[in-house]
């Protein structure tokens, strides 16, 4: 027996400049409304003329945070996805223009998870989760202390700790 998805019927939209990526994720939300764009215009017409339950932004090729700073305004739950822009730079990046999420796209595999923790935390950041799935992808690509060389992450992660300490 399989549940149903708490995706299902969610309203999305998807920015990517690539086609197969746009394919890809129109494939593994099936159970979404998805709209698609492929550049920055017609991205900023989709969110200018429709409320989207979720919207997912690539970082390059689209102008992924001015989307990102215009989603937000707009209070549409954005998710940053990105091959290319992978660092520790465009995670703060993300976080400090209110992204709820960040996903690179050699993990687009468990993008429906990622999704579903946003639809759990009712649209809000879920950073704590996101670090928890890719702790050890972050130390991998990053290096193991790399949260230790910046203070953005270090003040994160203790506001995390703390936060989930006090839901426990």
């Amino acid at each position: 027996m399989t549940t149903e998805s708490i995706l299902k019927d969610k309203v999305v939209l998807i920015v990517d400049d690539e086609p197969d990526v746009l394919e890809a994720l129109e494939e593994e939300l099936d159970m979404c409304i998805i709209s698609k764009a492929q550049d920055y215009n017609t991205a900023i017409q989709y969110l200018a003329g429709y409320n989207f339950d979720i919207v997912i932004l690539d970082i390059m090729g689209v102008r992924g945070f001015e989307l990102l700073k215009e989603a937000v305004s707009r209070g549409f739950p954005a998710v940053m996805l990105t091959a290319y822009a992978v660092s520790p730079e465009s995670v703060k990046q993300s976080i400090k223009l209110g992204a709820v999420s960040f996903l690179p796209k050699d993990k687009i595999v468990e993008l429906r998870s990622f999704l579903e923790d946003v639809v759990l935390g009712g649209g809000k950041p879920v950073w704590h989760k996101v670090f928890d799935k890719l702790g050890e992808y972050f130390k991998k690509r990053f290096g193991p202390d790399w949260e230790e060389k910046d203070q953005f992450f270090k003040e994160l992660e203790k506001n995390l700790t703390e936060s989930k300490d006090a839901q426990s």
